[in-house]
């Protein structure tokens, strides 16, 4: 069976392997993590502050806390094959949580359910906020707005989003020039700075718009839970068996090799090998590998000056993907170690007025059995893990400098202080100075001077690489004051037109393919779903080259009702002949639409009886 090359071991590099593998194929990854597997997704072990002797026993870390909204199908179908303890797999390990909360400065926190009423208290809120309603301090103009633009968005036909959404900015979608300063925040801001890391006024309607859609939608479902969590840290509980089973079934993955070049044959047509840094070996050894067909599953700002002008020759379309490039941002997770657990809500808090755009979630609570005693020094029981989403606005409490300019004590301090000021109001005291313990920042955000050290390596280390040592010599003592970080794994933000610039699974070099999250995909956004999907791609689109007899890769596309599918289809209708979205329904169409209610309601059933017989 033909050898495939996978260069990067995120959650696309490890699915494309996962696919593959089963297939028959002979699977190699390198990974330029020299520690941990899973990319961005990865939990971490924080062995304590850098000057101290480390913790016997780590305490666990992340790169940003993981959660896996009700619509993910693709990353969850590979957990689902993904054995774990007991004859389990590590689907398994995912929890519902039952809360969102959006915390507010000097207010009450709008809490709701996070899917549709399973029990009493549920219930209980729900009619709460429809009958007396939360206090969100908007006006009825405003939500009255937003209620048609959201109606917009649900009737909108896919080629209107992809065409005039994709052009069209969130913040110029919603008009929120228009009004107030909380009608921006909640409704403008939140979704975009808190959960894809992108600037309001700069993200696409269509991405925006098409997951606010897809959590919604799965508020209303009953069948689904809309926000899981994982049980416990994400390596324990999904990656370090994922990578169990992937060596378990063949695949050779190597850490701590980082690819630098990619080369193509005499022919100019084919790629021929990469070229990859050991970081492992202790001197920077350079090797060459080779394989019939190469996956690059990088992030976006490494896959672009690995493509070559001879790649490029070979395939016009790909310098593309180096004027995508610039468009990433931060989004980086702190972890807050406490001596006391504080459950806080029993889910995600959006902190909905912080300046650096602050979103945390009390993770104790849902990793059952996970004991937290004989870890760090001893005094840890509660973990508060934020992800930080702003890191270019000035600070608010403790110091007016951006987050990337401030130190990684300062970003903690403010981050802290923010965290207080939205969950610290009506004389009610939730977090305190005196609850913390330690803390621990990415360490993706690392002084300038360590940008090019190796990704996973502890502080010191990177320094006594021997690869790095001459920059170091020269400017060690400055490392620990300097006020400049960098971020080296920023993450991709879907901005207006950029949809175009990003490549297909496959391209014009028979050999190569991409899988990462800046592949178009149906999921449409930097994620773990989205990162999964463009590796099966990438495998659908190599067996297809291949001709290996064996079955393709399951692709899903967004779900939305069937309910709206004759309104999409009339204004499919209005947008061919160059008509704007109207809001107005012809009587003919209001007619329609009973039968086509009738119908549904019919298929409903019959769907819910036949999970019934499955069951």
């Amino acid at each position: 069976m033909s050898k495939v090359i996978i260069l990067g071991g995120g959650v696309a590099g490890m699915s494309a392997a996962h696919e593959l593998i089963e297939r028959g194929f002979e699977v190699e990854v390198y990974d330029r993590n020299v520690r941990y597997v899973g990319g961005k997704a990865r939990s971490i072990w924080y062995e304590g502050p850098e000057d101290q002797p480390p913790y016997a026993n780590p305490l666990p870390g992340e790169h940003g806390f993981r959660f896996f909204p009700g619509f993910y199908r693709h990353v969850t179908d590979t957990m689902k094959r993904i054995p774990f303890q007991n004859g389990k797999s590590v689907y398994t390990n995912l929890v519902p949580t039952s809360r969102i909360m959006i915390a507010r400065y000097g207010l009450k926190p709008i809490v709701t359910t996070a899917s549709f009423p399973r029990d009493l208290s549920d219930l209980e809120l729900m009619l709460h906020d429809l009958f007396q309603g939360a206090d969100s301090g908007l006006t009825h103009e405003e939500e009255k707005f937003f209620a048609k633009r959201v109606w917009q968005l649900m009737t909108s036909s896919n080629a209107r989003r992809q065409n005039d959404y994709e052009r069209l900015g969130w913040w110029e979608y919603l008009e929120a020039d228009r009004f107030s300063a909380t009608y921006r925040s909640l409704l403008v801001e939140g979704l975009t700075r808190t959960l894809v890391a992108a600037k309001a006024e700069t993200a696409s309607t269509k991405t925006g718009g098409d997951i606010f859609l897809q959590l919604l939608y799965c508020m209303l479902d009953p069948t689904v839970n809309t926000d899981r969590v994982l049980n416990g840290p994400t390596n324990d509980r999904w990656l370090t068996p994922w990578l169990d089973y992937l060596k378990s079934k063949g695949v050779k993955y190597f850490l701590g090799h980082e690819v630098t070049s990619i080369s193509m044959d005499a022919s100019g047509k084919q790629i021929q090998s990469a070229t990859i840094v050991d970081h492992l070996s202790g001197n920077g050894q350079t090797i060459e590998v080779s394989g019939d067909y190469f996956i690059l599953a990088t992030p976006v700002e490494r896959a672009a000056p690995l493509l070559s002008p001879e790649m490029i020759k070979a395939d016009r379309t790909l310098a593309f993907i180096q004027q995508l490039a610039p468009s990433v941002s931060w989004m980086n997770g702190i972890q807050y170690y406490l001596n006391v657990e504080v459950p806080v809500n029993h889910g995600h808090v959006i902190c909905c007025n912080t300046a650096w755009a602050v979103t945390c979630i009390s993770q104790i609570q849902f990793w059952s059995g996970y004991d937290l005693k004989d870890k760090g020094n001893g005094e840890v029981r509660g973990l508060l893990s934020v992800d930080i989403s702003d890191w270019f606005t000035p600070g608010q409490f403790t110091t007016t400098k951006a987050a990337k300019d401030c130190s990684r004590e300062e970003v903690a301090e403010e981050v802290w202080a923010q965290l207080k000021a939205s969950l610290n109001v009506e004389g009610v005291e939730i977090l305190r100075d005196d609850m913390r313990i330690d803390f621990y920042l990415d360490r993706d955000i690392r002084p300038e001077q360590l940008a090019d050290a190796p990704v996973g390596a502890p502080l010191q280390q990177a320094i006594a690489d021997s690869r790095f040592k001459r920059a170091f010599d020269q400017r060690l003592l400055s490392i620990q004051n300097t006020n400049g970080l960098c971020n080296v794994e920023p993450l991709l933000v879907n901005n207006v037109n950029t949809w175009d610039l990003r490549p297909s699974a496959d391209c014009q070099i028979p050999n190569l393919f991409f899988a990462a999250d800046y592949v178009k995909t149906n999921t449409d956004l930097a994620t773990m779903e989205g990162a999964n999907e463009a590796a099966r791609r990438a495998v659908n689109a190599l067996i297809q080259k291949s001709g290996a007899n064996q079955p393709l890769c399951k692709v899903w596309n967004l779900k939305e009702p069937l309910l709206y599918r004759p309104l999409k289809w009339y204004d499919h209708y209005r947008w061919s002949k160059g008509l704007a979205w109207s809001a107005e329904i012809p009587a003919w169409l209001k007619l329609g639409m009973l039968f086509w209610l009738i119908f549904c309601l019919v298929v409903f059933v019959f769907e819910w009886l036949f999970s019934r017989l499955k069951k």
